[in-house]
């Protein structure tokens, strides 16, 4: 189970300490922090690598071409966004600048440590049935450890808390891939990803 340090705080406070994060160095050169958005109870939880250039400006998770394309995927897999938490692992735009573009650089191990608390208190604040981890630092930040997306990929994991968890790739990746026929492939297996969400959603729906 989840610490007592991580009891259920609402979203809107969370928000609000979450701007004045201090935890590691990230916040020093960002414009400020991209927390989470989405409905308080939103049985599905999607969870980020980090916010992007266009997020970071924005101040709101997944604006940028890869919200573009976790959004066409999404309506693709019959998934309603405005019905989904959506948030990342890191919060600030970890970067190094090139002249006027801001190349986007991965977290590390320690960043992501530093941001894992408020992960773990936006969850326990949504309560999510199911959370889906796309790339390989959400996935360390859900799961607390290195978990590798091809051997985890395409079956339901379980959480502490009795929720459970898919593990996936993160839009970004479809976007750097080099040739249309691998895109066109591995985007389908992202949406049979979030397709499997949705099938998962409704099975505890007619349960409950």
């Amino acid at each position: 189970m989840m610490s007592s340090l991580f009891a259920a705080t609402d979203l809107k406070t969370l928000r609000v300490e979450a701007a004045d994060c201090r935890a590691c160095p990230l916040w020093e050169n960002a414009t400020q922090t991209v927390f989470g958005e989405g409905p308080s109870h939103a049985p599905l939880m999607l969870v980020g690598e980090q916010p992007g250039d266009k997020e970071d400006l924005a101040g709101k998770p997944f604006v940028g071409p890869a919200g573009q394309m976790l959004d066409r995927a999404l309506d693709e897999a019959g998934i309603d966004r405005k019905k989904v938490y959506v948030t990342n692992a890191v919060k600030h735009f970890k970067f190094v600048p090139r002249g006027k573009i801001r190349l986007h650089q991965k977290p590390n191990t320690a960043e992501i440590k530093a941001c894992r608390p408020w992960y773990e208190r936006e969850r326990a604040a949504v309560k999510p049935a199911l959370v889906v981890a796309m790339g390989a630092t959400a996935a360390q930040s859900v799961f607390g450890k290195i978990t590798p997306i091809n051997k985890n990929r395409g079956h339901l994991l379980a959480l502490d808390d009795g929720a459970q968890a898919l593990v996936t790739v993160h839009p970004s990746y479809l976007l750097r891939l080099p040739d249309q026929e691998t895109r066109a492939r591995e985007y389908q297996r992202f949406v049979d990803d979030l397709k499997m969400a949705g099938t998962q959603l409704r099975k505890i729906a007619r349960a409950a």
